[in-house]
């Protein structure tokens, strides 16, 4: 175990900032790999990070536990998780379950606006994968996604993908550095099957996306 490496020359958020906000930024950052497995997190460095208290980091941390993106030991320490294949694995099936769930929902449902900003998303997704530039391509990947689901307003779906998208998405990461230009045509599929309100296809072809991440550590490879 060793102590992370605040990151130098960072922007410092305005100390108005919510608690869902430094949530994101701490999830963002163990996504993304500024912090990685095994790094220890304090609470008051990160408090100094981000330009807020206290309260809301711990609070952040304490979401994170849920999600299985760092692991809290009372009294001791927390610390960024590992990537677990099989923890990967069943977070990676239910999230699968559930944008398959969205998709067959609002197929021939979406306004012709939803499927305009889906398809400018995946544009902007490939141009990301193009450019390597994963973190802006699992920002388009996100905001694409989130489309459907958003529009069925189903919370406790919401709530599901909340908890355990992070942990995917940190294998994501790993498909985007690699074949990212096969996600791109997967998402176009998806996207016509919902305009031509093909439910069963697009409904499979989400599950299809997600259920095919890989869930392996990088380092086994």
């Amino acid at each position: 175990m060793y102590c992370m490496p605040i990151p130098s020359g960072g922007p410092v958020v305005d100390r108005s900032l919510l608690r869902d906000d430094v949530y994101r930024r701490l999830r963002d950052a163990i996504v993304d790999g500024t912090f990685t497995p095994g790094e220890q997190l304090k609470d008051r460095e990160l408090a100094d990070w981000l330009g807020v208290s206290r309260t809301p980091v711990r609070e952040a941390l304490l979401r994170l536990g849920t999600s299985g993106l760092v692991v809290a030991l009372p009294g001791r320490s927390t610390t960024v998780s590992t990537i677990d294949a099989q923890a990967v694995r069943d977070a990676r099936d239910v999230i699968a379950a559930m944008h398959e769930l969205a998709v067959r929902e609002m197929t021939g449902r979406l306004g012709e606006d939803d499927v305009d900003r889906m398809r400018d998303a995946n544009s902007r997704f490939a141009a990301a994968v193009a450019a390597g530039d994963v973190g802006a391509a699992l920002e388009a990947d996100e905001a694409l996604h989130r489309i459907p689901v958003a529009a069925l307003g189903n919370h406790a779906l919401q709530a599901v993908l909340e908890q355990f998208d992070p942990l995917v998405r940190r294998a994501e990461q790993r498909r985007f550095s690699g074949d990212g230009d096969a996600s791109v045509e997967q998402h176009e599929r998806l996207i016509d099957l919902l305009a031509a309100g093909d439910a069963e296809q697009a409904a499979s072809v989400a599950f299809d996306i997600w259920h095919s991440l890989p869930a392996e550590d990088p380092a086994d490879d």
